[in-house]
């Protein structure tokens, strides 16, 4: 999760520090606090949803060779990817909980694993 975080630290540059840089520069707008938070949880979206959908794998899980599949072992469908994402942002905004659930779950699998009938692979 660390290294993604900082693999995450490049899309944050590109896809939400410097569209709110050029438009405060240029036109002198700055976007509502609401505006930014919808646009950073839309952007990891498309990052995550993204990558698990072509491949099932992020850039970080392609270095640590895990990849996501479905509990068949197939592809990720989209309906599921996105219930993945956002299980998951539940499952960190409780408390962690999502994550600390690992550690319970008879196969191992985190909260938003078990909700989106998803599993982590050594691939």
């Amino acid at each position: 999760m660390l290294y993604e975080t900082l693999l995450l630290l490049a899309v944050f540059a590109g896809g939400l520090l410097l569209p709110y840089i050029l438009l405060g520069a240029l036109a002198g707008i700055a976007a509502a606090p609401w505006v930014q938070r919808a646009h950073f949880v839309i952007l990891l979206g498309l990052y995550f949803v993204g990558f698990w959908l072509r491949g099932g794998q992020t850039l970080a899980m392609k270095t640590w060779r895990i990849k996501l599949i479905d509990k068949h072992g197939g592809p990720l469908r989209p309906l599921q990817a996105m219930l993945r994402y956002f299980a998951a942002w539940f499952g960190i905004l409780a408390l962690g909980i999502g994550l600390l659930w690992r550690f319970i779950d008879p196969d191992k699998q985190f909260l938003h694993d078990r909700i989106a009938d998803t599993r982590l692979i050594r691939h």
